[in-house]
């Protein structure tokens, strides 16, 4: 496993929770990347239209989504985005410096879903130069 892949997700934590829900871990992962997506996509669209208030709810969401499956990199700036709309809400400014931070945000969640991906579906794990038996060769077939 990389650097990279223990940076972005707590495999630890994310085991734990798999062993937890069992077989409806499958059906709680397929909701983080459909629903995380769309939360992204509502922040995005939100910065895009300098809608304030259009950005905590869908943080809020990714931010408890992630942290349940082990995403801590991706909760904590989603947990930025959050509270500093929130405070801007209340002091009726648009946080121009969430900019980045969105950016980030949409880096971290493909990242997170494509280290999810490669710990459970079992045709992206596969590593074809190691499979069972010996390396299939015919170099001393049919020589005498």
């Amino acid at each position: 496993m990389s650097d990279e892949a223990r940076e972005v997700i707590d495999w630890a934590h994310f085991e734990r929770s798999r062993a937890e829900l069992g077989p409806g871990f499958i059906r709680i992962l397929s909701y983080f990347k459909e629903d995380g997506g769309k939360s992204v996509a509502q922040i995005e669209q939100a910065m895009r239209e300098q809608h304030t208030a259009g950005l905590v709810l869908p943080a809020h969401t990714l931010k408890g989504e992630s942290r349940q499956l082990g995403a801590e990199p991706l909760a904590k700036v989603a947990e930025l985005i959050e509270t500093t709309a929130r405070f801007c809400v209340e002091s009726r400014r648009f946080p121009d410096e969430l900019v980045p931070d969105v950016v980030e945000l949409r880096k971290l969640f493909s990242q997170t879903v494509e280290l999810f991906e490669k710990a459970t579906n079992p045709l992206m794990t596969r590593n074809p130069s190691t499979g069972f038996g010996r390396k299939a060769s015919n170099q001393s077939f049919g020589r005498i």
